[in-house]
């Protein structure tokens, strides 16, 4: 038997993350339980993924049905969930064909990877460019935090991979300047990436206008759209897409979150034209396996019979209109709100003296779950089945958090 060691009371999981003290041990719609048995409301929602809340019955029962068939293959065979899935992805977006992966930052490095590929064969780029915004995110992969566009998730793992570079967000002058000293000599650019919404930047809504422009000076010179949906993808702004919210459609997607409700899964979609991958090209051991495609076809299946869209835009209003009231009241520390369907920031004021942070710290102990966006947002990303007495819950004990702090 081996020993303890003498510090065996300490955790044995790599100190990655700063976590709150709090240990939640079971849940059920919009609410979770903590080691003391105290109730808290979930307005993270595992950051934008349990699409269906927690323990939900429908995905518990597909779930559960589905590990008594088959739960992994290899992607050497076919495998009819992910067929299935793929063509339901298909028939529901701009896409053609579908690659399956298990993370947003997994989506996204297979969209760079397509970019690039892109760019030499297409384009006849050897160090092809992919161009990204400021104050993005793509993932915490060295490909993907490369194209995102926070200095401050670069530093210690420099140097960064080579090939990406920034505008303003929602800068349709710069963008275009950009483009166009990129390309001065020729074809440099292979694509675009870019959020509709940002999300960990400050919840950040993409001006339509602006991404129109990128998609004419996209299409004008055979540059590929990529539009980063991991975290607004699967309903979460009242559409299916964010790219609805914009009048625009992209070459291609990638998702993530809430595509398996709370389970490892992630995607990349593109639309035949940017369909450059061969076989060989990429690659995933557990991507798109029996068991996570049943999640995501789960979901898929309760989004529409659930008529969830209706319910995302109506308590989306609802909060929003909340988020406004407490903006009307505390004009001193609060700036406003902003965001889409149930994807909403709360602005705090440049002169507040308690941070985004601060906030959800206070909010913890009226037993709210809230999320920072930045140092100067809270972010609100509760399930997708939140009804309305919960957010007036939510609204409520945001309130009283704030008043804590003030």
């Amino acid at each position: 038997m081996v020993e303890p060691k003498a510090d065996s009371m300490s955790s044995a999981v790599m100190g990655t993350y700063n976590r709150f003290p709090l240990s939640l041990v079971k849940g059920r719609g919009c609410w979770v339980w903590d080691d003391q048995n105290r109730r808290h409301l979930d307005a993270v929602a595992g950051i934008a993924t349990c699409t269906l809340g927690h323990s939900d019955r429908i995905l518990r029962r597909a779930l559960s049905r589905q590990l008594k068939t088959l739960q992994h293959v290899s992607n050497l065979y076919k495998i009819p969930e992910q067929e299935q899935l793929a063509q339901w992805l298909v028939a529901n977006s701009c896409a053609d064909s579908v690659f399956f992966c298990n993370s947003g930052a997994e989506a996204n490095e297979a969209a760079i990877k397509l970019a690039r590929k892109h760019g030499h064969k297409r384009r006849g780029i050897e160090r092809p460019v992919i161009i990204t915004a400021a104050a993005s995110f793509h993932g915490r992969t060295l490909a993907a935090v490369s194209a995102t566009g926070q200095p401050r998730y670069h530093q210690g793992f420099e140097p960064m991979v080579e090939g990406f570079e920034f505008f303003p967000y929602n800068d349709g002058d710069a963008f275009e300047q950009l483009l166009m000293q990129l390309e001065e000599n020729g074809p440099k650019v292979a694509a675009v990436l870019i959020e509709p919404l940002q999300g960990e930047g400050g919840v950040n809504p993409g001006d339509p206008a602006v991404m129109q422009r990128i998609r004419r000076l996209c299409s004008e010179r055979d540059i590929l759209l990529i539009f980063d949906e991991v975290q607004v993808g699967m309903g979460r702004t009242g559409t299916l897409w964010g790219y609805q919210q914009l009048g625009v459609t992209p070459d291609a997607l990638t998702l993530a979150k809430g595509l398996g409700g709370g389970h490892v899964i992630g995607a990349l979609l593109v639309s035949q034209h940017a369909d450059v991958f061969e076989p060989g090209d990429h690659a995933s051991t557990f991507g798109g396996n029996p068991f996570a495609c049943r999640a995501g076809l789960t979901v898929a299946s309760e989004l529409l019979r659930r008529d969830l869209l209706k319910n995302v835009q109506a308590r989306g209003a609802q909060l929003n209109q909340g988020l406004n009231n407490l903006v009307e009241r505390y004009p001193d520390h609060l700036a406003g709100s902003r965001g889409w369907g149930l994807l909403q920031g709360l602005v705090l004021r440049d002169s507040c003296e308690f941070s985004a942070a601060d906030v959800v710290k206070a909010a913890l102990e009226e037993q709210l779950l809230l999320v920072p966006a930045g140092a100067a947002v809270v972010r609100m990303v509760p399930p997708l089945v939140i009804g309305p007495r919960e957010i007036q819950t939510l609204l409520t004990r945001l309130d009283r958090a704030l008043q804590q702090l003030m």
